[in-house]
């Protein structure tokens, strides 16, 4: 088992050579840091307690400014836990990177999922609406509270409320890239959470370990335009526009001395 904390940059999509098209999830994964360790003789378990994102110090608690202390690095917004590691393999204010991930690794993602506030049945349960016309009074609400024994509402009757914010996994998605310079790391298909939204990527706990195979991914290269050819094409532009201004100054005073003879002959004939 291993992990790593990201945010949620958002979505895109990749072509392999064969034509295929991923759409694809990209994950920002700046190094985390190992803040604590627990082991089964202090704690009951095996973890490692993950830092991800720098704040202020005067915005981190006491309790988290020791903690980042003791592992020698600045203070953390975002604390989680992975259980089920290999504790010898970690020490104390080790980074964790993007390379902890290979492509074609199976994992699962965490997230909140988006708020959406109060809403209805029909949004939050899908449930179905009732008749439209025909005199219906009954349109979008919850419908029977339930029987007339025991004359009350059972618990978890579905209702209209509160909905989304809620800690949602994707199961068994695949990672398709790990850009190790940018600290990225692109999952297939979508993943929980807003934009810019924490998420945690474990190792699959169904997937056994498993790796698929990746094809490759198609690289593009764009050719900036030369600018030379489009500098001579404006210089010659504006030489015919000059030689045209000047033609057109020495015609002008042919054309006003007809009109001045012109206008000498007709006074002489009156």
């Amino acid at each position: 088992m291993k992990g790593i904390l990201g945010r949620k940059i958002g979505m895109t999509q990749v072509f392999t050579e064969s034509g295929k098209l991923i759409p694809v999830t990209v994950v920002e994964v700046e190094k985390n840091v190992v803040t604590q360790i627990k082991t089964k003789e202090n704690d009951g378990y095996d973890a490692i307690q993950l830092g991800f994102g720098n704040t202020r110090e005067k915005l981190a608690t006491k309790a988290s400014a020791g903690q980042t202390a003791k592992a020698k690095t600045t203070p953390k917004r975002f604390f989680r836990e992975i259980k089920g590691v290999d504790v010898n393999s970690y020490n104390l204010g080790d980074e964790v990177s993007a390379d902890i991930f290979t492509p074609g690794e199976v994992v699962d993602v965490t997230g909140t999922s988006k708020g959406k506030g109060f809403q209805g049945v029909i949004k939050r349960h899908g449930q179905s609406r009732g008749p439209m016309g025909h005199g219906s009074h009954y349109h979008r609400r919850p419908g029977s509270m339930g029987t007339m024994r025991p004359m009350r509402v059972f618990k978890g009757k579905k209702l209209a409320g509160h909905m989304g914010t809620l800690t949602v996994t994707i199961q068994n998605l695949e990672v398709v890239a790990v850009d190790t310079e940018n600290n990225v790391i692109l999952i297939s298909g979508n993943i929980p959470g807003p934009k810019n939204g924490l998420v945690v990527i474990k190792s699959a706990v169904k997937g056994n370990g498993k790796v698929n195979d990746m094809e490759t991914l198609v690289s593009y290269e764009v050719e900036e335009p030369v600018k030379e050819e489009v500098v001579d094409t404006v210089e010659v532009t504006e030489a015919q526009e000059t030689e045209q201004t000047v033609e057109t100054k020495e015609e002008a005073p042919e054309v006003n001395e007809a009109q001045e003879n012109t206008a000498e002959t007709t006074e002489e004939e009156n």
